[in-house]
């Protein structure tokens, strides 16, 4: 299997300058890159690490607003309209995280689905049948250990859902009211919204995980 790397900015610019000469559309992009010298595989392999570090991104900030969460309803005394400001800054930087996951995702699948279509048909360009059953062998193999890595990656992007659900109604419900008796009330939400945050962390790490075992064996 060939060894995969970061793929050079210079040779990105060349392939994007070249988009608009054949059209711009995915196909177009990656016969362009493939021009340049810059496989399926590769792009693959980088686009999983962008989105192995998005989710690492994202699984710090709804760390952080937990911890903000935690720290206005800690006080007896604060001012209200500034906790309400401080917490909806908090969700919007998560929603924005969560949106740059399901994007990173997005290509992570858009870029694995013409990885193994060129492979597919490319396997039908063989002469020598056992060396075209051993690259179909190949190509199975690495299509299971990226569909677990899919799944993994779509389990911790589901569990966001809930997290920002539950977080968004807190903010709204401060923003309503803004005075003692609301604090009280997130206290009591804040135990609920932990356990998600907890789970999601979980989810996020076994992504991890599952991406960075991925990459190693593309790598291999």
């Amino acid at each position: 299997m060939m060894t995969t790397h970061r793929i050079p900015v210079r040779l990105i610019v060349i392939a994007a300058l070249a988009l608009p000469l054949i059209g711009g559309c995915a196909t177009a992009y990656y016969d362009a890159m493939e021009k340049a010298g810059i496989h399926n595989r590769d792009i693959l392999v980088d686009r999983v690490k962008d989105a192995r570090d998005s989710q690492v991104d994202a699984q710090q900030q709804f760390k952080t607003a937990l911890e903000q969460f935690a720290s206005v309803v800690a006080l007896k005394d604060t001012d209200l309209k500034k906790a309400y400001e401080k917490l909806n800054a908090e969700y919007e930087d998560c929603k924005g995280a969560a949106r740059k996951v399901s994007a990173r995702i997005d290509r992570v699948e858009a870029v694995a689905d013409a990885l193994f279509d060129e492979w597919k048909h490319e396997l039908g360009l063989y002469k020598k049948a056992d060396l075209r059953e051993a690259s179909r062998k190949q190509m199975a193999a690495t299509q299971s250990r990226y569909r677990g890595m899919l799944a993994s990656m779509h389990r911790a992007e589901k569990s966001m859902k809930p997290v920002l659900s539950t977080f968004y109604d807190n903010v709204l419900f401060l923003k309503h009211n803004l005075n003692a008796q609301a604090i009280s009330s997130l206290k009591v939400e804040f135990s609920t919204l932990r356990g998600k945050i907890d789970g999601l962390v979980r989810r996020m790490n076994e992504s991890i995980e599952s991406s960075n075992t991925f990459i190693a064996d593309l790598r291999q």
